[in-house]
């Protein structure tokens, strides 16, 4: 029931934005607002929190005071790869080995479609969609360190919006693609649009085959506090080898009702299907004796996400004075399969065989109401409120035995885990210029109610807590090439929800992983001061930047004994990061252009909890390179470097990585491309986990199949027609400017 009265407390405070009410308080004529006279300038241009456009080939940049966005359509890596490979070429964005990805060395990051969160880039599944799912249908990538409170505030990293393709000219339009690589891997794609004067139609679907080959080496040893003693100690290594087959696609339609209204609607789906066989062999010793065991099996997993949205856009008179009411519903469903065989048990144990499915169900719905409009002095005014309502549902089961024939269900195998959350927001900005500054200040209220439900252990808990998350966005013009911003933000990042189940789940005879449902969401202030410079082609950008974080959250290893260790996550108090963005785009001749980025950055963690006498700190630098070359005017070479230093953690570091890419296309025709993309063509690319307590110490290496050719075509037909995109993302603006 209280649920219930939130909704229905929320559909009513959204009623005085409905049309009626706008409609009742329409913009006063131009004539009739009084005159603002204009401040003394000195020559110089009026300040502006604008758009900033840098065009040209490679990787093009537009900035606002609260964002910067990356073109990906020059990027070769887009049109061949995975939405991973194309934000590792973006500043200070990281996509490790396994997927992880993380902004400026944090890896609590929001990643929205078009403005909106997507469930699909959420949870456990993130990894596995960034590595998946092709690049060919994004335009660009907005990174926003510091959103205005109109942005949802998850994520202490910032948010990363994914901006697809947008519609122009008119007609019918496509293109289709076809690539083939190293390992057999494999894709297909194609795209299709349709534009008139009122109606825009758009359609897409991809497919691919991907196969993989990982191995893991990982040793630890424990330490005795009192004696200095080494009480433990082993080693695993591991194989896998995997291959699957990856279906996308997507639906659009928008269409004018009059010159005041449009309905859009979309659907989109994501289908995986993907199998390995594993080998695991774990050796070690202890005061006890002798453990160990080897262990052979294999895994399927199946998970569809599909998704369906509606939008109605109402302008009324005046300039940006509109409202757009947004609902979607998103739902995923995963169904695991594991068995295993686990023989060679130390003390002569006999042979064990396991057999695990899981499955869970992932369903978002979201509801925005957003009013826009200008007001006198030129200021300007965003309100809005949004729901967001997660109801998902864990279920694990598993048996044991001697044999395949014999298993029996095992109680620590068997759990059953829900989870429900509302997020309720209302949020306002206001923007205004005062003589050579312009300001945007921005409040975001929200009440957040969490259930938690472990039905095998009868365990509910509730999480509920209401945030008021500001904002703060200063812009300053210098001059027409030159200008000065300042940011700040309140941030948030809210636990995943199978970090709150208190169950112990078992993953192997000595690694064991626990849920905390008393953990608390981290709270971030973030500030940046940054200084741009563009003329012509040529664009820098300096950022410095300063991060608090709050009851931040990390995984804490716990020793159980015998070999076994429990990974449980835990808020450890305090920590803090700073540092120092460089980005540069330009030309070197009128052939070649180059971007290129660096960060510099140190981090403070607070770590007498986790057995340290003090607080941990570090400092590190990461890096990115491409290098565009227009050889002719049917030929384009591209070199694409990224290294990472190495990064400090909670209970140790990260060891620095890198990958050099090279690519190659020519245009047969105006239509018709070849591409020939070589992958970490050095073999750099892996990851190596070092924890490095007073008591225990582990080392993980990880290295994935990446080194690969690939091959592809490309062909388009008709104009350049694609959907048509909501205006307020990626600022407008003109078509980017790709290699011809």
């Amino acid at each position: 029931m209280r649920r219930r009265l939130m909704l229905l407390a929320a559909a009513a405070a959204i009623a005085p934005l409905s049309p009626a009410f706008a409609q009742q308080r329409p913009a006063p004529p131009a004539a009739q607002q009084p005159a603002r006279p204009p401040a003394p300038t000195q020559g110089r241009a009026p300040p502006t929190v604008g758009e900033v456009t840098v065009t040209g080939q490679g990787q093009e940049v537009r900035t606002s005071v609260d964002r910067r966005s990356y073109s990906v359509t020059g990027d070769l890596q887009a049109t061949t790869g995975s939405i991973g490979d194309a934000l590792r070429n973006i500043p200070s964005v990281d996509v490790d080995v396994q997927g992880n990805l993380s902004l400026r060395g944090d890896p609590n990051v929001t990643i929205m479609i078009d403005g909106k969160p997507s469930a699909m880039f959420s949870g456990e599944g993130r990894a596995d969609a960034l590595q998946r799912i092709p690049a060919d249908q994004i335009e660009r990538v907005e990174v926003m360190t510091n959103p205005s409170a109109a942005f949802n505030p998850e994520g202490t990293a910032g948010v990363i919006n994914l901006v697809t393709k947008k519609a122009r000219g008119v007609g019918a339009s496509g293109t289709v693609r076809a690539q083939y690589g190293s390992h057999g891997r494999y894709m297909a794609s194609g795209s299709v649009g349709y534009n008139s004067k009122k109606l825009s139609l758009s359609g897409d679907l991809g497919y691919r085959h991907d196969k993989n080959h990982g191995h893991l080496e990982d040793t630890r040893s424990r330490t005795d506090a009192a004696t200095g003693h080494t009480i433990f100690q082993s080693t695993q290594v591991g194989d896998f080898y995997g291959a699957g087959d990856f279906w996308n696609g997507s639906a659009g339609v928008d269409y004018d009702l009059d010159d005041k209204n449009r309905l859009s609607g979309r659907a989109n789906f994501f289908d995986q299907d993907f199998a390995n066989r594993q080998y695991n062999r774990f050796t070690g010793t202890s005061i006890a004796g002798p453990v160990g065991f080897h262990r052979v099996g294999g895994a399927t997993s199946l998970f569809n996400n599909k998704e369906v949205s509606g939008s109605w856009r109402r302008k009324f008179s005046g300039e940006e004075h509109e409202l757009v009411a947004d609902t979607s519903f998103e739902r995923g469903v995963f169904r695991g399969h594991r068995f295993y065989q686990t023989f060679g048990r130390a003390g002569g144990l006999p042979d064990l065989f396991e057999d695990l499915n899981g499955r869970f169900v992932q369903q978002q719905t979201e509801l925005k109401i957003d009013y826009k409009r200008p007001l006198p002095d030129e200021a300007k005014l965003n309100l809005g409120y949004n729901l967001q309502y997660d109801d998902n549902d864990y279920d694990n089961t598993g048996s044991r035995g001697p044999s395949p024939t014999a298993l029996t269900p095992d109680v620590q195998l068997i759990n059953h885990f829900l989870f429900e959350q509302q997020i309720h927001a209302f949020y306002g900005t206001y923007e205004r210029p005062f003589g050579e500054v312009t300001a945007k200040l921005g409040l975001r209220l929200e009440q957040v109610l969490v259930d938690l439900t472990q039905v095998t252990i009868g365990r509910q808990d509730e999480n509920d807590y209401f945030r008021a998350y500001p904002s703060v966005h200063l812009g300053y013009k210098l001059s027409d090439a030159q200008q000065l911003t300042f940011a700040y933000s309140k941030r948030i990042q809210r636990p995943q929800p199978q970090e709150l189940n208190p169950f112990r789940f078992y993953q192997d005879e000595f690694t064991f992983r626990e849920g905390n449902p008393g953990l608390e969401p981290a709270e971030t202030d973030s500030f940046e001061l940054g200084y741009q410079y563009r003329r012509a082609q040529t664009f820098y950008l300096a950022t410095l930047y300063y991060r608090a974080r709050e009851n931040e959250a990390t995984d804490v290893i716990y020793d159980l004994g015998g070999g076994a260790f429990l990974s449980r996550r835990e808020n450890l108090g305090s920590s803090r990061n700073g540092g120092l963005e460089l980005v540069a785009n330009g030309r070197l001749n009128p052939k070649l252009s180059y971007n290129v980025s660096a960060n510099v950055f140190w981090a403070e963690i607070e770590a007498r909890n986790l057995g340290f006498a003090s607080t941990r700190s570090g400092a590190s630098v990461s890096g990115r390179a491409n290098l565009n070359w227009q050889v002719t005017a049917k030929d384009f070479v591209q070199f694409n470097l990224f290294a990472n230093g190495k990064q400090l953690l909670p209970q140790g570091y990260r060891e620095g990585t890198g990958m050099l890419n090279i690519g190659y296309r020519h245009k047969f025709t105006e239509k018709l491309s070849a591409t020939v993309m070589a992958q970490d063509v050095l073999d750099t690319f892996k990851f190596n986990l070092v924890l490095d307590t007073p008591t225990l110490k582990q080392r993980i290496e990880q290295r994935q199949s990446q080194r690969g050719v690939f091959v592809g075509l490309s062909y388009a037909f008709g104009g350049p027609s694609r959907r048509r995109q909501p205006e307020g993302f990626d600022f407008g603006g003109p078509a980017p400017a790709g290699p011809q």
